[in-house]
């Protein structure tokens, strides 16, 4: 059986849980599988060098700042790889270009594009364990590129389709995949599986134990997922087609953002291809927009408001800066204080009120909702993000999440 192990940045916080990964795959290994490792940078590494960076230059580089956060995950492997060897196992430590990882030239966000698993399957048929480092890939122009943050988890997935491994194995600081965050809902459940919709929902959500480009790829490729701690042999989350939820339960989470930002446009006119002009500018400037609310027309003019991620404020009201006149904009307005909070559960789609019980839950609490954005299965709201706790666990009992399991 081949099997993909990724281990987080807590996984590796330090030696002695880098020994304690090691020891867990040189089990899986002396059990008679073939075993990939994927490894995030150590503990807060990645923020370390990216605060390094801030105290050299205000504006660092998009090609210097890869060059700079691939560093990380080359540590862990090699750390890794030498406790491994430490135990009598022969392993090897690959960076991104070493395992055949292709991207495209995107520095920051780039997509994988293609694996050549030459050199890793050469590895694994010579019995060795491959610790590859995730998070980063080679471009076309011979460049180090990053995946964007959780881009290991992306690695991890990605590999283990291009090696048609039989399954893909998460491993974290939590146990599986929760009702919702146990550090904002103490009363939060484990799941014992769920689908890839709702967990794709999920991730997109602000539930980080998956990144959302790693849930899609596996849903894609049909890829058995298991999201487990590191620290303990219980069973985790199984990810699958079906996660059964819907027959038991509307909702199967509560998920919340406070990497959220909300951006209004005012007056905007209301001609075909304003949109268009708008949109296409922010992603000029590759910025991700989330939510969009556009208000009634009057007198040949329109608001517009959406949301993007706090990351990409500053460089999204640039791009509306740019273009507001252009699109007749009498001036725009932003608020980086809000969050969201989503319910999620594939008995959404069979059953009339959930966003009814949603909203009133909210109202009983006092909390005013800004925006709302709805799907099949999940329906999202923007809220002050000081009410986002309190949010959060009203929507919890609300759905009877507390009771999971009892």
């Amino acid at each position: 059986m081949l099997i993909v192990h990724k281990y987080g940045g807590s996984s590796v916080a330090h030696a002695s849980r880098i020994k304690q990964v090691a020891a867990r795959v040189w089990q899986a290994r002396r059990e008679g599988n073939d075993v990939v490792v994927v490894v995030s940078a150590m503990g807060d590494t990645t923020d370390d060098l990216i605060a390094l960076a801030g105290q050299v230059t205000a504006e660092p580089g998009k090609r210097e700042m890869d060059q700079l956060l691939s560093t990380g995950e080359q540590v862990s492997i090699a750390l890794l790889t030498m406790a491994l060897q430490a135990l009598g196992a022969d392993a090897v430590s690959l960076t991104g270009r070493q395992a055949g990882i292709a991207t495209d030239g995107v520095y920051g966000k780039a997509a994988i594009t293609g694996i050549d698993t030459g050199r890793l399957r050469d590895e694994l048929a010579a019995g060795r364990i491959a610790v590859v480092a995730g998070f980063q890939g080679l471009a076309p122009n011979g460049d180090v590129t990053t995946l964007g943050r959780g881009g290991s988890d992306t690695t991890a997935v990605a590999l283990a389709i291009a090696l048609r491994a039989d399954r893909c194995e998460i491993f974290t600081d939590v146990e599986g995949v929760y009702t919702a965050d146990p550090r904002v809902v103490p009363e939060a459940k484990k799941l014992p599986l769920i689908s890839y919709d709702e967990m794709l929902e999920l991730a997109s959500l602000g539930a980080v134990v998956l990144h959302p480009r790693s849930v899609e790829l596996a849903k894609l490729h049909g890829l058995p997922l298991v999201v487990r701690s590191s620290f303990n042999n219980k069973p985790g989350t199984f990810v699958r087609g079906d996660s059964g939820m819907e027959r038991t339960h509307l909702v199967s989470g509560v998920a919340h953002d406070l990497n959220v930002a909300k951006v209004g446009l005012f007056d905007v006119l209301d001609q075909p291809g304003i949109a268009h002009r708008l949109f296409a500018a922010l992603a000029a400037e590759q910025v991700n927009v989330d939510m969009i609310i556009q208000g009634a027309t009057r007198n040949g003019q329109n608001d517009i408001a959406f949301t993007v991620k706090r990351d990409d404020l500053k460089r999204a009201l640039a791009a509306v800066e740019a273009i507001k006149e252009a699109v007749g904009a009498k001036g725009y307005t932003y608020d980086d204080h809000v969050g969201k909070v989503s319910i999620v559960g594939a008995g959404m789609v069979t059953r009339p009120g959930v966003a009814a019980a949603m909203f009133e839950a909210l109202a009983a609490e006092g909390i005013n909702i800004e925006m709302i954005s709805t799907s099949e299965i999940k329906v999202s709201c923007i809220v002050k993000e000081a009410e986002v706790p309190r949010a959060v666990r009203a929507l919890h009992r609300r759905f009877g999440l507390d009771a999971l399991g009892k």
